[in-house]
């Protein structure tokens, strides 16, 4: 839970609205448990740069049969280095592994750096718009 709200410490209020999908100061003892749990169907990559003992990015998946949905934060002041696509890269190339066959992502109003990463993990890509929310279906067959 210490690696989870290291990272949320290292997010400003924008991006942690595009994250949570609205405003979120502060997470909740029981918000630290369920994303930083880790089993069977909860799957996480913690990405770090350097010598930084703080985590850069985390990215989570959580398995639902033939589908993981995902989700994926990188620090404020580490954002646009890359960090987020190689987590994203690394989430895909593993669900595909374990037999995964799509993977949804729910993006929060114009993150257009959320959509632009996860156009790139995909040759086929489904947009549903639920209210002021889009989600993301992205196929993982192989091309």
């Amino acid at each position: 839970m210490e690696t989870v709200a290291a990272l949320f410490s290292r997010l400003g209020s924008v991006s942690r609205a595009r994250r949570f999908c609205g405003a979120k100061p502060r997470l909740s003892d029981a918000d630290l448990a369920l994303l930083a749990r880790v089993d069977e169907t909860h799957h996480v990559l913690v990405a770090y740069v350097g010598d930084d003992p703080a985590p850069a990015g985390i990215a989570r998946l959580v398995r639902d049969g033939l589908t993981g949905e995902i989700a994926f934060e990188v620090a404020d002041g580490l954002q646009g280095r890359g960090i987020g696509s190689v987590l994203a890269h690394e989430l895909a190339t593993d669900a595909r592994a374990a037999g995964i066959t799509r993977l949804v992502a729910t993006v929060c109003g114009d993150n257009r750096p959320a959509v632009s990463l996860l156009r790139r993990l995909t040759r086929s890509l489904e947009v549903r718009w639920r209210g002021g929310e889009r989600e993301f279906v992205l196929s993982l067959a192989e091309p």
